[in-house]
């Protein structure tokens, strides 16, 4: 690379390209640099698609084509939506590396950029305390009413019906948490439940517990047994073919009356059709659900209806806190990248 850098910020409304520049001027003091940004209207405006069979990629916002232009003249690419395919970088013939911050590249078509000798990084664990955060809470509200409560006051009425013994939720030191996936975010959900005294199953055929986890009880067990033996199944683990569908009708049965099922990873591991039917005959008591197949759902949802389900946007990872970190292991890993030396987070 030349002695100036041209180093292109493809941010957004979360991952805002303020912050991936002034981490950079901070991790590469005295280098001169032209950082040029461009923000795109996300969340606010434009839509995420997910899955487009037309393009090697998924989770981007727009179209390849809509940023070949900015791409003519970088030395590296820091972006958080935006497409990147082969012709992609056909636009961009000084690409040295580039940057995601996401847990996996999943909007990068990494068999293009290895065939050109492109370095990619990305954020494993970016947004994992975020997650697990968010998921305690979800747990809570749901078991809790805190939710349903809080409407209740909002419209004008005091809720005392949730003070009935028949509407009141358990506690969760009562409770055996089922945790389906044990990577960054499963670990820290068991970490952060371990206080409340929950019993703790691990389902994760990639992991094994630490002398540590097994001297503090938590089990590793098969998946059907965990779904047999949890009163909360909470799901981790990454989209893949062996994970989509995973959380299926057969597996839901296998729950104990009264039991509930929280998601904040993906829509594709869980039956919603399935859920909603649990839901309704009263084998489920609960779920609350971040994640959604569709996402965003249609309006006429049945699972929308129900009482007994908590909902949020898809926002368990949106932290303050995950944003800057992601800005940080970027800047980072280019500085090394920069001295030749070997990334904390490539991507392979």
């Amino acid at each position: 690379m030349t002695d100036r850098l041209t180093i292109g910020i493809i941010g957004d409304g979360f991952m805002q390209p303020g912050f991936f520049e002034a981490a950079l001027r901070e991790k590469l003091p005295g280098r001169d640099l032209d950082i040029r940004s461009l923000e795109i209207d996300w969340p606010l405006r434009l839509k995420s698609t997910k899955y487009d069979p037309t393009l090697p990629v998924g989770e981007f916002v727009g179209r390849p084509e809509d940023y070949f232009g900015f791409l003519a003249d970088l030395d590296i690419l820091i972006t958080h939506l935006a497409p990147i395919t082969a012709s992609s970088l056909d636009h961009a013939p000084r690409l040295k590396a580039i940057a995601v911050s996401r847990g996996g590249p999943v909007n990068i078509e990494m068999a293009a950029a290895r065939a050109r000798g492109i370095a990619v990084v990305n954020t494993p664990g970016r947004n994992a305390s975020a997650v697990a955060e968010f998921t305690v809470a979800s747990l809570l509200a749901e078991t809790r009413n805190l939710i349903r409560g809080h409407m209740t006051v909002a419209s004008g009425k005091f809720g005392r019906e949730f003070y009935h013994y028949a509407n009141t939720g358990p506690e969760l030191c009562e409770l055996t948490v089922g945790i389906v996936g044990y990577g960054d975010i499963g670990t820290r959900v068991a970490r952060l439940l371990q206080p409340f005294g929950c019993g703790i199953l691990i389902y994760d055929p990639f992991k094994e517990l630490t002398p540590e986890e097994r001297a503090a009880g938590f089990e590793k067990a098969d998946l059907d047994e965990l779904m047999a033996r949890a009163d909360v199944v909470t799901l981790h683990p990454r989209v893949t073919p062996e994970t989509r569908g995973m959380i299926s009708r057969e597996r839901i049965a296998m729950m104990k009356p009264g039991g509930y099922i929280v998601n904040t990873t993906r829509g594709q591991v869980l039956d919603y059709d399935a859920l909603y039917d649990a839901l309704v005959s009263g084998q489920l008591r609960g779920a609350a659900l971040d994640t959604f197949e569709p996402e965003p759902p249609p309006a006429d949802w049945p699972l929308l209806t129900l009482p007994n389900v908590t909902l949020s946007p898809h926002i368990a990872g949106a932290s303050r806190y995950s944003a800057i970190k992601a800005a940080t292991m970027i800047a980072g890993d280019i500085a090394l990248i920069l001295d030749d030396k070997p990334p904390l987070y490539p991507c392979k």
